[in-house]
């Protein structure tokens, strides 16, 4: 228990990641030497990346391959006392068998007596939220590709029976070139039924079924998209107000309100996101197709992608 907490990666201003095959990573982090399971004295500790309620995520490398990681550290006398250990088996049960450009990868994970260790993907440019609190909006560019990255993203987790439900700034990554990476799968439900009633997520986000603690569907992460790509142009959520109540009350009644600065054909597709009724919400397919998102996203696939489309 000596050894230091976080061992500085050398040179460690932003190390460039090599990003090796999904066949070769799989090799250097699922068939370890003598099949041994990882440790924590596998990987070189680096700078902090985020703080959480349960414990921290750090810039890690593993020594043998020198493979750049983000390594989420969790505290199991934290996870016990909030009764969350079924939660988390489930993020990781969802998240390990997701693969997607646009979805943050889960590539393995270990514990010893007193944490969990989640092996994730690195995503160079940080939290979304983050570049939202710096330059306030996106521009139409931005947000585009975001809308078709997620909306891509989303239709092959709801191919999967994976509801994300907390679909959120803070919940979303940048990767290498800047494209979105869906994090954060400790609230999202994996079930054949697509159908849940617990009550979760940010106030600003939660669509009107969960409020009125209707039974809901994947139709939650279309709601969701539609606030975010208002709070993505304008710069806060639609239906953010001084009270958690009137907060309610205006995503209860849809109580939209576009500012003048809203291009046109945004203000087109928020408001056929961002409808009461989940059915009439338009289907990330026609997202995808819309002409306000054909005319603006700049999406780059990854090389890989490219091949097997």
């Amino acid at each position: 228990g000596s050894r230091p907490d976080t061992v500085m990666l050398s040179g460690s201003a932003q190390p460039t990641p090599r990003l090796p095959s999904t066949h070769l990573l799989n090799r250097l982090l699922f068939s370890t030497p003598f099949r041994r399971r990882l440790t924590i004295d596998d990987f070189e500790i680096g700078r902090p990346l985020g703080k959480g309620k349960f414990g921290n995520v750090y810039l890690a490398r593993l020594k043998e391959s020198h493979f750049i990681v983000a390594l989420k550290v969790l505290f199991k006398s934290q996870i016990e006392k909030e009764g969350l250990e079924h939660q988390l088996r489930r993020e990781i049960e969802i998240q390990a068998h997701l693969q997607h450009p646009n979805i943050l990868r889960l590539y393995n994970y270990f514990h010893d007596a007193r944490r969990v260790y989640l092996i994730l993907e690195y995503a160079p440019r940080g939290e979304l939220y983050k570049e939202l609190q710096k330059s306030h909006t996106l521009d139409e560019q931005h947000t585009a590709t975001i809308m078709e990255e997620l909306a891509d993203a989303l239709t092959y987790c709801h191919e999967k029976k994976v509801i994300h439900r907390d679909i959120k700034p803070e919940n979303l990554l940048l990767g290498f070139k800047g494209e979105v990476k869906i994090a954060d799968f400790g609230w999202s439900v994996h079930t054949p039924s697509l159908r849940r009633k617990t009550m979760c997520g940010t106030l600003d986000y939660l669509p009107p079924e969960m409020i009125e603690r209707r039974t809901y569907n994947e139709k939650v992460d279309l709601w969701c998209i539609g606030v975010l790509c208002y709070e993505l142009l304008v710069g806060y959520p639609p239906f953010e107000s001084p009270s958690h109540n009137e907060t309610y009350r205006r995503i209860l009644k849809v109580d939209l309100r576009f500012p003048p600065s809203l291009p046109l054909g945004a203000q087109d597709l928020v408001s056929k996101l961002l409808r009461y009724q989940p059915l009439e919400r338009l289907p990330l397919a026609q997202i995808m197709e819309h002409p306000w998102v054909r005319a603006h996203s700049r999406r780059v696939l990854p090389p890989s992608v490219q091949m097997a489309s």
